[in-house]
């Protein structure tokens, strides 16, 4: 039997594993490649960033989409920083991550694996 702690660290391990996998898709679709454990580094410092955006516009009193979007473009810079290119092809990297991220989730879902998130990729 497992406890809410336990729970909560495998929940966080795969989603963090989801968000790598759709952070490599997206790497092999925008650049030739990357290290698997690379992308999932990126996702775990892009949801970290997506989390303080969040965090810091909850606490001053701004939500909703303009929340989103400045928290978009900080992960989608991460993502520039992290992988050393311009914005357009860290914006189809992070479209990549995304359709990656949501196909995993897909798959984990069809085989009875559910209620995870992609860790790292937004609005998957």
């Amino acid at each position: 039997m497992t406890t809410a702690p336990e729970t909560s660290l495998l929940v966080f391990a795969v989603s963090l594993l989801v968000g790598g996998f759709g952070i490599h898709v997206g790497s092999k679709l925008a650049l030739k490649s990357r290290e698997f454990s690379y992308s999932v580094v990126t996702a775990l410092f892009g949801a970290l960033a997506w989390g303080l955006v969040e965090i810091l516009f909850s606490r001053i009193g701004i939500g909703g989409a303009l929340s989103s979007v400045v928290a978009f473009l900080v992960w989608t810079w991460v993502i520039r920083s992290r992988y050393e290119v311009g914005w357009i092809r860290a914006s189809v990297l992070a479209l990549g991550a995304w359709l990656g991220a949501v196909f995993a989730l897909v798959v984990l879902a069809v085989v009875g694996v559910g209620d995870l998130d992609a860790l790292g990729v937004p609005g998957a």
